[in-house]
């Protein structure tokens, strides 16, 4: 049996989920690294939380294979559990108990020993910042703080991977700025996947992502390779004595040019040509004056929208 790599929490192979004859979860691979913040994207309906629910041990996959820190979920179901926190969509909350009261439940049924459960609570309320509000009633908490509850039950048995779904809906933009907060200073000691379809949210906290869309994985990588993958046939072209846009249109490997300004040009190149060298030289030789030529930037939203388009279209 081969050594399973430490630096993995979680591995996912060939998950699939078929509600009769709907398959919503097709086929998909994840991995998760210690330390890391996965943002798990798409839009409603995409599939994202019925992966979460498989990944958590709430839902049983129609096939494929899970592990937890190398335990077989399916297999090991409570040893593998027990390395994960989780916030489902709708946190499950007792709004008649108090945070304290909450949390030490919420121990107990992680099963934390007894001797430690009041330094597991104060540690998870410390992370969350509830420290001033242990006595209250998670009825009479705000949305804000009540996520903060939700979170802290999903750490107070210190997991080694914490997974959060749309932890931030309906929340306040002061809220959201916290929650977020929290859940970068989470990925310093714990794994995290952030499913969401807030695509600002995946930049603010994320260092890896993947997007879903009917059922299917459909894009896996970083975050800044996410904006190069959009952006990789875009130039922007900087000229300070520039040709009229016809020349620069008719130059081999160039599909499009637009001007952004008078001396700024954003160039969509042919599929499979790079046209960079070409306009390097005959920048040099024509004396056009040449002080930029980078690939564009694309946020979030304009490769989630490429993404997400091209499958409709497919």
């Amino acid at each position: 049996m081969a050594e399973h790599d430490t630096t993995l929490t979680i591995s996912a192979h060939g998950l699939s989920r078929a509600f009769g004859t709907q398959t919503v979860v097709n086929a998909i691979n994840l991995e998760l690294r210690r330390g890391e913040v996965l943002g798990f994207l798409g839009p409603n309906g995409a599939g994202k939380t019925t992966t979460m629910q498989m990944l958590t041990g709430n839902l049983a996959p129609s096939s494929g294979s899970i592990s937890i820190c190398g335990i077989d979920l399916l297999d090991h179901p409570v040893a593998a559990k027990a390395k994960i926190g989780y916030l489902p969509e709708t946190p499950p909350l007792y709004r008649d108990l108090k945070v304290d009261e909450y949390l030490v439940l919420a121990a107990r049924l992680h099963r934390v020993p007894k001797a430690g459960q009041r330094d597991a609570v104060d540690s998870a309320k410390h992370r969350c910042g509830l420290n001033d509000v242990g006595g209250k009633l998670i009825g009479a908490l705000s949305k804000g703080f009540q996520q903060r509850v939700g979170i802290a039950q999903a750490i107070v048995h210190g997991p080694d991977v914490v997974i959060l779904d749309e932890p931030t809906v309906g929340l306040d933009p002061n809220q959201i700025r916290e929650i977020r907060s929290l859940i970068r200073e989470l990925g310093g000691k714990h794994s995290v996947i952030l499913s969401t379809h807030i695509l600002p949210e995946v930049e603010a906290v994320c260092d890896r992502v993947q997007i879903m869309h009917h059922g299917n994985l459909v894009y896996s990588d970083s975050i800044t390779a996410l904006q190069q993958f959009h952006g990789s046939r875009t130039l922007l072209l900087g000229l300070r004595r520039p040709p009229p846009v016809q020349e620069l249109a008719a130059v081999p490997g160039i599909a499009t040019v637009e001007p952004v300004s008078e001396t700024l040009f954003s160039i969509q190149s042919v599929a499979d040509h790079d046209p960079t060298d070409t306009l390097t030289r005959l920048a040099a030789e024509k004396n056009w004056g040449l002080y930029q030529l980078n690939p564009a930037q694309a946020s979030i939203e304009d490769v989630f929208a490429n993404l997400t388009r091209h499958e409709e279209n497919t």
